[in-house]
């Protein structure tokens, strides 16, 4: 099977396309075969053609595959997909997406999930973003935004994934907030409480791709 991991983080805007780009600019430096996937996305920039997430993640990797695989739902508002969904008359199928995740599989010899918002954002029904982490059997990666409150919110999160039977495969702390006080007080508590390893503990500006010992920590390796 091709090697996967799901990355979702503590909230909206907490850095999971940069870490999503250190993973795959990693395993592109590493020889792989690797291509992002954003199953959701909403917000598309006046003028633009796709997401800026789903962008990032096409130029990071290195596999050449179709706009409609690597990102099956594209909503142009900016707002909570199962909101922009029913705008648009549509309903979020998982099937829809095991599909286009297949496929990628078939092309790739790793797959980078980016979800939308955090691990309970909403998708329609019943259905929420650690639904598509649990219907591709991928393990999970974190992404802490560090700032005020992301004790809570991480620790939170990790419940969640526990509940639904997800493994953590790691996390990482991205330093979203320079004038937090007491920040590295904070990463370590999460180290200390995470029942995972941190993979990289990242600046927000930080452009340098997730090293191989952190890419085999969380299975890609």
């Amino acid at each position: 099977m091709t090697p996967s991991l799901f990355v979702t983080g503590t909230d909206t805007g907490v850095g999971k396309t940069h870490a999503c780009v250190a993973i795959l600019r990693g395993l592109v430096a590493g020889g792989r075969r690797a291509v992002g996937m954003k199953p959701v996305a909403a917000g598309v920039d006046p003028g633009a053609a796709t997401n800026a997430d789903v962008d990032a993640l096409a130029r990071a990797g290195n596999v050449d595959a179709p706009l409609a695989d690597r990102n099956p739902y594209a909503f142009a508002a900016a707002i909570a997909p199962h909101v922009a969904a029913a705008r648009e008359g549509l309903a979020i199928d998982l099937d829809r997406i095991a599909d286009a995740y297949a496929r990628l599989a078939a092309r790739a010899d790793a797959i980078v999930i980016e979800g939308a918002g955090g691990p309970l954002v909403p998708l329609g029904g019943r259905l929420d973003m650690l639904d598509v982490a649990k219907r591709l059997g991928a393990p999970v990666l974190l992404v802490v935004g560090v700032r005020l409150g992301c004790l809570n919110h991480a620790l939170a999160a990790e419940l969640a994934l526990r509940a639904r039977g997800l493994v953590l495969a790691g996390w990482i702390a991205n330093r979203i907030d320079p004038s937090m006080a007491a920040a590295d007080a904070s990463v370590a508590a999460l180290a200390a409480r995470l029942p995972a390893p941190m993979l990289a503990d990242l600046a927000w500006n930080d452009r340098r791709p997730l090293a191989a010992e952190a890419l085999a920590r969380a299975g890609l390796g």
